[in-house]
């Protein structure tokens, strides 16, 4: 099993209280021989006609040497997890979560909005200290 990120914990009560049901943690990706761990999956019912939306989510804490070397690494693993959900489990969008200090200063550097663009990255911003679900970038 994998170890936990800094913020799991945060990130999951946060999605719990923003009125998501977490059915999976972690949220295995099975694909052939092999099984990826993103941290969590969730459900949230969203009325009669419109059925529920699933998510997978991969908590990122950005607490390295270098933010942009952070980011780096995160946007890999999230294409890699995105691709192979996209595969499994077509109808569960995976979000990248990442913590207000990095939204507001990595994720504000120009040299991170074009991939963020041209790569379709769906992400959320939650505040670790209040465990709140602040916005959601799809």
């Amino acid at each position: 099993m994998p170890a936990k990120d800094t913020f799991h914990e945060a990130v999951k009560e946060a999605l719990i209280r923003d009125g998501w049901t977490i059915t999976h943690d972690p949220y295995t990706i099975v694909f052939g021989l092999d099984n990826l761990f993103a941290d969590l999956g969730a459900e949230k019912t969203l009325g009669a006609e419109r059925g529920e939306e699933r998510i997978a989510v991969e908590v990122k804490s950005f607490l390295g040497a270098s933010g942009l070397r952070d980011f780096e690494l995160a946007l890999g693993q999230f294409l890699f997890y995105r691709t192979l959900i996209g595969r499994t489990e077509p109808g569960r969008t995976l979000f990248l979560a990442v913590p207000t200090e990095a939204a507001e200063t990595i994720f504000q550097r120009p040299i991170v909005g074009p991939p963020i663009e041209e790569f379709h990255v769906a992400y959320l911003v939650f505040d670790p200290d209040r465990r709140e679900i602040l916005r959601w970038m799809k």
